[in-house]
């Protein structure tokens, strides 16, 4: 994986409800100041001027410490190990590489290893979520139409 940032282990009861105030305060003011584009920040006597961007994944990192979890943070032109890529969807390492071998997700080869880009990786993911909440619907329909009462 190429130069992932990483919490390695997960927040202690401190930083999560220091993540959790935190997260909240930089909602604010991110609501109520949508037209600014930058922040100035100051730390130890050295200013910083961060763009709105940084300040909205700042804001996605602390929420989700906040829940207690560990967080990577990777580009978009990452590549990942099928290992990498399997975690990511939730599934084993044999299932992806059946994937790939389909052609149902793009991959290149390093030497003798496959490699998954992120952003196609996440396409793909998009794709299979979508085509489950569309089976979830038509499965809820199809019980409210038959009156099964759920």
């Amino acid at each position: 994986m190429s130069n992932p940032s990483s919490i390695s282990s997960l927040p202690d009861p401190q930083s999560v409800h220091l993540a959790l105030e935190s997260s909240a305060a930089l909602t604010r003011l991110l609501h109520d100041h949508p037209e600014q584009d930058r922040a100035h920040v100051r730390m130890d006597g050295t200013d910083l001027i961060l763009p709105r961007q940084a300040l909205e994944l700042l804001r996605n990192l602390l929420a989700e410490m906040a829940q207690g979890n560990a967080v990577t943070i990777l580009p978009v032109h990452a590549e990942l190990t099928t290992q990498e890529a399997a975690n990511l969807l939730n599934v084993s390492r044999p299932h992806l590489v059946k994937l790939l071998e389909e052609g149902q997700l793009l991959f290149t080869r390093v030497g003798t290893h496959r490699r998954i880009s992120l952003a196609d990786l996440m396409a793909y993911k998009h794709r299979r979520d979508e085509q489950s909440k569309a089976a979830l619907q038509a499965l809820t329909d199809q019980a409210q139409a038959l009156g099964m009462g759920y």
